[in-house]
């Protein structure tokens, strides 16, 4: 098997668990979504080895312990917030830019 389907104990990993079952989840939820259980999906790093779909244990960076099925060894992050809008690309830039200047007329 290749590295992308194994992990070893301290891997960056991520483990799918499943909350809640169909069976425990409110009423009122349309019914697609009632037929499925409700799932998470944890990082964290791996307390023991494992292919992907066996149940491990994961440290979280809070500390926390969690088990589930390994979903995926080495993860990113794929959420995105867009684009940057144009006035606040340079911001970052410019504070250090004036920040400097300061200094410098401080005698720093």
């Amino acid at each position: 098997m290749t590295d992308a389907f194994r992990c070893n104990a301290g891997d960056w990993v991520e483990i799918e668990r499943v909350l809640l079952e169909p069976s425990e989840r409110a009423s009122g939820l349309p019914e697609d979504t009632a037929a499925q259980p409700l799932r998470a999906w944890v990082k964290g790093f791996a307390l023991e080895g494992g292919l992907i779909g066996d149940e491990i244990g994961v440290e979280t960076m809070t500390g926390r312990i969690v088990r589930g099925h390994l979903s995926a060894v080495a993860p990113g992050y794929t959420h995105t917030f867009g684009a940057p809008p144009a006035e606040i690309v340079s911001i970052g830039r410019d504070l250090r830019a004036r920040v400097a200047a300061y200094r410098a007329r401080a005698g720093e």
